[in-house]
């Protein structure tokens, strides 16, 4: 039967070949037939693989410009016509210039634009008739619609046809992937077949899914606005990086590994990265990402990183080696002990802590990213008391109040593991609030820490604030006497709350001189407002030199950093004796007991009115003068921190405002002595 059937074949292949010779005239040679038959028969199965939703197929109501609406009907012949998307029962044939006006002004003035394709509005009984008041379905009427370009779906109302088109979007399903006149073959929606977008950040290179910036739907999400952030957490790495090598670093929600990369990329042969993420799709990501900024991939083992470790080979030499992992971030931290571990999840990181201070290493580092702003800021109180157990109002400082509050949350999970912080940086912007902490061991520590945590109480008249020491009365806490002076209470509790310092002047010191390596000028002016605000003060005499790097005491313990070339030159075969170092060492505890003040106050809450303030920079020399500690804050940038009282804040204002009526009143004494003369 099979040779039959091959007979049968080539005997009607020879007739069609003999009918092209009698009507071409030219016969084709045997090689062109069979690479002819070859080219249709793909073109056969190409189209069999393809979505059945091709450009001839789609909705008439789906045009590209209002001609291709007009061309539907002739509306240069005479006589009336019929609109091609309306029944007849409800828009009745006219004549041409009536048709042109409601095509226009009906169906294409309200259409949904998606990659150059306009979907009209469509009256046509495409959809089911909706039931009428009597719920008679065969009495209702038909409802007006659009038809998806993508997947040929009907929706009644636009606003739901843009949400579903962003779907499509967020999933990677676009027209094109969809069209059958596309030349591409049709792939299955995977971070191999989309469209990438390429990103360039600090020097790194990383691909981007089209639905990146929406966390909800993407595995890898990546915010552009976050580049403040992961230039602060690479600062901070490169300061520890700088007292001991090779650090073990965790990038715990590798997303992109963005952040990962450009640790490994910089730091070269001082860190040894480790980029997890739980997504499979983010996994991938990540390792291609590796093999576009020429790193190589270590597969997940422990055993040394050398050459012949499994991963994907990039061409030409490696720059670094990253291992990345598909793990739980709780369950790496758990097996593995890291120098630095870097928790960025979406939203809040509670759930993370007790993990990650389970095995950091002695005077290693933690930063924690929280992006849960509604509940830090105090637009969800209800969740911020279920995941930080503190209680918190809106007041004027509250984004040192979220900061002061995630310090606290991250003291408490040290103290279960026996272990205390010294924090280093506390950062909150306008999307995240930035916390990085040094880890020390031991039950000493973590009680030192654990006493730091203490209830403020606030004022919600003048919005005073003062912490509440142990043992003494709430009513005699606040300076103010509001609670004597107006009716009711006055006065809540909020908190507990971090009661310690939140930045170290010696480590931001050097992560100045960190981000002026590495030539990250965005950042250098809030490390330089940083600095001033760790020492309350207005001077900005900084120094970019190695001289300016000097010892740091956090919690007691001296950190040895680099010096000058004259002083180590000078030490050189030297010892300080006892005496000399125990000195150094009273020296630096006495400069690192002098705390900036908590909290600040806005000048603009504060102002009097029918007052004209001074300006900002003066009204601080004005403080100065006056005998108080001074300086800005990024928290807020019409805030001032002072370690002066609100009473003595508003005595130093009011003296320097200029009432607003003084120049009216030079203004009419100069008429009126005008007038007697």
């Amino acid at each position: 039967m099979a040779e039959l059937k091959e007979a049968d074949a080539a005997q009607l292949h020879q007739e069609d070949v003999d009918i092209k010779r009698r009507d071409g005239g030219d016969a084709p040679s045997a090689a062109d037939q069979t690479a002819g038959q070859t080219e249709k028969n793909e073109a056969a199965a190409d189209s069999d693989n393809k979505p059945s939703t091709t450009t001839a197929e789609r909705h008439i109501s789906i045009q590209t410009k209002l001609e291709g609406l007009e061309l539907l009907v002739d509306l240069n012949g005479a006589g009336r016509k019929s609109c091609p998307l309306c029944p007849e029962e409800k828009f009745k044939a006219c004549y041409s210039h009536k048709l042109r006006r409601h095509l226009q002004n009906l169906h294409w003035k309200v259409y949904v634009e998606f990659e150059g394709q306009r979907m009209c509005i469509c009256h046509l009984p495409c959809r089911n008739l909706k039931p009428s008041l009597s719920g008679d379905q065969a009495s209702g009427r038909h409802v007006a619609h659009y038809h998806c370009v993508v997947c040929s779906v009907t929706i009644a109302r636009k606003t739901d046809m843009i949400s579903h088109l962003k779907r499509h979007v967020n999933k990677g399903e676009t027209e094109a992937s969809y069209s059958g006149s596309s030349d591409v073959p049709f792939e299955e929606p995977a971070p191999s077949g989309q469209a990438y977008e390429i990103m360039k950040e600090l020097g790194t290179n990383v691909q981007l899914l089209p639905n990146h910036t929406t966390p909800q739907k993407s595995d890898t999400y990546f915010n552009r606005k976050m580049k403040t952030n992961r230039q602060l957490v690479f600062c901070s790495l490169a300061v520890l990086a700088e007292e001991r090598n090779p650090l073990e670093c965790l990038d715990a929600f590798g997303a992109t590994g963005i952040m990962g990369l450009q640790w490994a990329k910089h730091l070269r042969n001082a860190v040894k990265v480790t980029i997890t993420d739980i997504s499979d799709t983010c996994v991938k990501m990540i390792k291609e990402n590796c093999q576009l900024n020429h790193i190589r991939v270590d597969g997940g083992s422990r055993g040394p990183r050398g050459p012949d470790g499994a991963g994907g080979e990039v061409e030409g030499t490696p720059i670094a080696t990253v291992e990345v992992a598909k793990m739980d971030a709780n369950v790496i931290m758990h097996l593995r002990p890291f120098d630095y571990i870097h928790l960025d999840p979406f939203g809040t990181a509670v759930n993370y802590l007790d993990a990650a201070f389970r095995n950091v290493r002695n005077l290693g580092i933690i930063s924690v990213t929280s992006t849960d702003t509604s509940s830090l800021y105090s637009k969800s109180p209800n969740v911020t008391l279920r995941h930080y157990g503190c209680h918190i109002v809106r007041t004027e400082y509250y984004k040192e109040l979220a900061a002061r509050m995630v310090v606290a949350t991250v003291a408490r999970a040290a103290a279960r593991c026996n272990k205390g912080i010294e924090v280093l940086l506390a950062v909150a912007l306008e999307h995240f609030v930035l916390v990085v902490v040094r880890v020390l061991r031991g039950p000493t520590q973590a009680d030192e820490s654990a006493k730091k945590l203490r209830k403020l109480v606030h004022c919600q008249w003048c919005e005073e604030r003062v912490f509440l020491k142990l043992g003494n009365m709430v009513d005699d806490t606040l300076p103010c006497n509001c609670h004597g002076s107006l009716p009711g209470k006055t006065a809540v509790q909020l908190g507990p709350l971090w009661a310690g310092p939140l930045f170290n002047t010696g480590f931001l010191r050097r992560m100045l001189s960190a981000a002026v390596q590495h030539s990250m000028d965005d950042i250098q002016p809030l490390v330089k407002t940083l600095i001033c605000e760790s020492e309350c003060t207005t001077l900005k005499s900084l120094v970019h030199g190695p001289s300016a790097l000097t010892n740091q005491v956090e919690c007691g313990v001296v950190i040895k950093t680099l010096q000058s070339g004259d002083e180590a030159a000078d030490q050189s075969g030297k010892r300080k004796t006892g005496d000399e170092s125990g000195n150094v060492v009273k020296k630096l505890k006495s400069d690192a007991s002098l705390e900036h003040p908590p909290f600040y106050y806005s000048i603009h809450r504060h102002s009097i009115r029918g007052m004209n303030m001074p300006k900002l920079n003066k009204f601080l020399q004005y403080l100065t003068e006056a005998g108080f500690r001074v300086s800005r804050t990024h928290f807020d940038p019409t805030g001032v921190r002072t370690d002066a009282t609100l009473v003595q804040f508003k005595s130093v204002l009011t003296k320097y405002s200029v009432p607003t009526y003084t120049n009216a009143t030079a203004t009419q004494t100069s008429v009126s002595a005008e007038k007697t003369l």
